[in-house]
């Protein structure tokens, strides 16, 4: 009796906090559909009446919204394909390979984990300024070629994956390029989306780095334009929250598709 007590109210709980978490969201969804002049009155009611769907068909006009999100779309697909090319060699690099260091090298990879970002942003604005990348799409890529978070996750999947699988493709003949891109990726997808995910967000939201590398209107990113129109437009709140509304969907998208191998991944990553 207690314990269903006990799974009563924790559900209770958990109902509560995702209402919390949801509301705003929604709030914003109802919101762009609404006229300005509804948004900022005050009334008896939590949500503006949705009665205009100009907020949408005026975006485009209103700034290069269009632009901006292809640009967004880009660079995330782009960054979050590297880091997960390279988290996954790493992973397996630490988890099946013997050599001498190891260790070590581990231990420096997850010492990166450590350090603020903000830490490193003036070294590596000057690495790029320097190397002459200021304003090119290589300044977001280059930074962002390996992630700790990546190797870590990935080599803690793989160290589930037998060593009897490995050594059976050996003596077939197997080097360990076809053992890595034929055995150990297929059998560590969920780990990989889990991560594909992770960075996907991470890029997609990234503010601060984008708006430092990043002069010409043009290639900018949906994240720091969004910013700009804020400024620029104040009072159009409901053509910031459509478009707002729809820099959400590829993150949704995402994470529809990869739900299940988001937390089959998350659960295999970190049993240890």
């Amino acid at each position: 009796m207690k314990k269903t007590i006990a799974i009563v109210i924790f559900n209770a709980l958990l109902v509560i906090f995702a209402l919390v978490t949801i509301v705003p969201f929604v709030w914003m969804l109802v919101s762009s559909f609404a006229t300005n002049a509804d948004i900022v009155s005050i009334s008896d009611s939590l949500f503006p009446k949705p009665t205009t769907l100009d907020n949408y068909t005026n975006i485009q006009s209103t700034f290069n919204f269009m632009g901006l999100f292809g640009n967004s779309l880009f660079i995330c697909t782009v960054k979050t394909a590297i880091v997960l090319y390279t988290s996954a060699v790493g992973g397996y690099i630490f988890s099946k390979m013997r050599y001498r260091g190891r260790g070590f090298l581990f231990g420096m990879i997850l010492s990166t984990m450590m350090i603020p970002w903000a830490v490193t942003i003036i070294p590596q604005y000057e690495m790029m300024v320097n190397f002459g990348l200021l304003d090119s799409y290589w300044a977001l890529i280059l930074p962002s070629l390996v992630n700790g978070f990546g190797v870590f996750m990935l080599k803690q999947a793989m160290d589930d994956i037998p060593d009897e699988i490995l050594e059976a493709a050996k003596v077939d003949g197997a080097g360990d390029f076809r053992v890595f891109h034929q055995i150990i990726l297929p059998l560590s997808r969920n780990a990989v989306a889990a991560i594909g995910i992770f960075v996907f967000l991470w890029n997609w939201e990234d503010y601060l780095w984008p708006f430092l590398m990043i002069n010409n209107q043009d290639k900018q990113l949906l994240a720091v334009g969004l910013k700009l129109f804020s400024g620029q437009f104040g009072t159009d709140y409901g053509g910031l929250f459509a478009a707002t509304s729809i820099a959400i969907i590829p993150v949704l998208i995402v994470y529809l598709i990869f739900q299940k191998q988001f937390i089959s991944g998350l659960a295999s990553g970190s049993g240890k």
